[in-house]
């Protein structure tokens, strides 16, 4: 896709844009602008936000998180039971089809379930591992026995990356023909996917809740540049945009023809560390990161009001956030002595950034002179958005900046992913303590509230003395759309519920 974009120049890519909106509006087809293409429609094998909100309306889960974001809801699960002693779930699986019109049963829900626990591909498997067993005792009921008590289970169960897929189809089709156009169980299918360009989804006439659908079609179109992405919703050639910049809001604001919606998030940015790498292994020099970064001045200078300081990994507003966690202070003296007191000079850094993201950019910049003042030379090395997720999987960085939004409302899961476990190097920082990972494990299995509360801040302390990563800021979603379309909402866990979306 980059290379495309990059050899015809900006004319042709609105004169493109220019004639898909004007189908798209005659077709009642949503067009969403957004940074980076999606990498697969394989649940499992991904982490990113630009695949999991896409998947949100292509399959559906067991059970959903609200539109408020703050409870579960009956999703392909119309009701469930436990038994007393936590061991023991019975779904009653609803009447529902796939996208090619072949019966959802529970069958399928157990083989989604046991692949996401099983898979080597897997990258969820360790908070799927607590199931014993999933069996479907007829077709319309699935019966999951776990190992041990657990307390996010259900949760987890709301999981994009734990979407029900069709069992058939997967044996079928094979995973790579499956992630490339897939059997899905959501509000829209898969019509195309123009690699590094567009994903286009059409109605599903399948879909349990299809009455509840008013969009013909959703494109999900690539436009990698934020001032381009900007540029044609406010020109009429896309009816909406994600990842505005902050600093576009007030303009933005001001013109009568759009909508910005600034709806409330668990998003946290935060600044990525390989701890593989050399002298990033050692804890100090890690704190000395932390100390010689200024977070307000990024807030301020970057946010423009919209962020605030964050202290750590868990979202403020989240289940379990410690509000008393450390905050370390900007000094870089103190920075330079925790450096020279672990005999490290002349620490020379690659900080790995998406191009085009004009927020990553200033952050970049600012961080770079941030280091400097102690000592630290980062060399910036901007790359192509669709290649950043590869190279920082691959461990090719020693520092970058990365989000999250949580995708659960349990703090296990983003626990799991980035303190707990080994099977994506905890978020490809290859960060390790035995003690942190032993006190996931235990806070899976707490289910005294107080207790397991009192777990967590013992984590996010933990987490912050190690300097798993950098805590940088948390801020709200922040999309803008045309006029003419309704309900385009964005819940805290980043879900986009489309299938509420009117385009008039």
């Amino acid at each position: 896709m980059t290379s495309r974009w990059k050899s015809i120049g900006l004319a042709a890519i609105v004169a493109g844009l220019t004639l898909t909106a004007t189908y798209a509006e005659a077709a009642g087809v949503l067009t969403i602008g957004r940074r980076e293409d999606s990498t697969t429609f394989d649940p499992i094998k991904t982490a990113q936000n630009i695949d999991n909100w896409v998947f949100s309306n292509v399959y559906d889960v067991l059970i959903r998180v609200d539109k408020t974001g703050t409870k579960l809801e009956p999703g392909l699960a119309e009701s469930w039971t436990a038994s007393e002693d936590g061991l023991t779930y019975v779904f009653k699986i609803r009447d529902a089809k796939f996208s090619d019109g072949s019966p959802l049963t529970a069958e399928d829900a157990a083989f989604s379930l046991l692949r996401i626990r099983d898979d080597a591909a897997s990258l969820w498997s360790d908070s799927y591992k607590v199931i014993d067993t999933a069996v479907a005792t007829d077709p319309h009921t699935l019966t999951i026995k776990l190992k041990h008590p657990s307390a996010p289970f259900l949760s987890t169960l709301a999981l994009p990356n734990a979407s029900v897929i069709s069992k058939k189809g997967m044996e079928t089709l094979g995973p790579d023909a499956y992630a490339e156009k897939p059997i899905g169980s959501g509000a829209f299918s898969v019509s195309e996917w123009r690699r590094g360009d567009r994903i286009i989804l059409k109605k599903n006439p399948y879909f349990w809740q299809a009455d509840r659908v008013k969009l013909d079609g959703v494109e999900w179109i690539s436009v990698p540049d934020d001032n381009t992405r900007m540029l044609n919703v406010q020109a009429g050639q896309l009816d909406t945009a994600i990842f505005v910049p902050f600093s576009r809001v007030a303009e933005l604001k001001k013109d009568p023809n759009l909508n910005v919606d600034i709806d409330a998030s668990t998003r946290e940015d935060h600044l990525l560390i390989n701890h593989a790498h050399g002298e990033l292994g050692k804890k100090e020099v890690r704190q000395a990161l932390d100390l010689a970064i200024d977070k307000k001045a990024i807030v301020d200078a970057v946010t423009f009001g919209q962020g605030t300081v964050a202290n750590s990994y868990i979202p403020k507003g989240a289940l379990y956030h410690y509000a008393d966690n450390l905050q370390r202070p900007y000094d870089p003296e103190k920075a330079k002595k925790l450096l020279a007191d672990a005999g490290v000079s002349n620490l020379t850094l690659t900080y790995l950034l998406r191009a085009g993201d004009e927020v990553d950019e200033q952050t970049a910049v600012l961080v770079q002179q941030q280091l400097q003042k102690a000592g630290i030379t980062a060399n910036l090395q901007k790359v192509d958005p669709s290649q950043e997720w590869d190279m920082t999987v691959a461990g090719d960085y020693d520092i970058s900046v990365n989000y999250w939004t949580n995708d659960i409302l349990d703090p296990d899961q983003k626990t799991t992913f980035v303190l707990g476990h080994d099977s994506n190097n905890n978020y490809s920082t290859n960060y390790k303590n035995e003690a942190v990972k032993d006190l996931v494990a235990k806070a899976r299995l707490e289910l005294d509230p107080k207790k397991r509360e009192q777990m967590y801040i013992d984590l996010q302390k933990m987490a912050k003395d190690d300097v798993n990563w950098v805590d940088l800021y948390y801020s709200p979603y922040i999309n803008v759309s045309r006029k003419n379309v309704e309900n385009f909402y964005q819940n805290p866990l980043g879900r986009f519920f489309l299938e509420d979306t009117v385009k008039n």
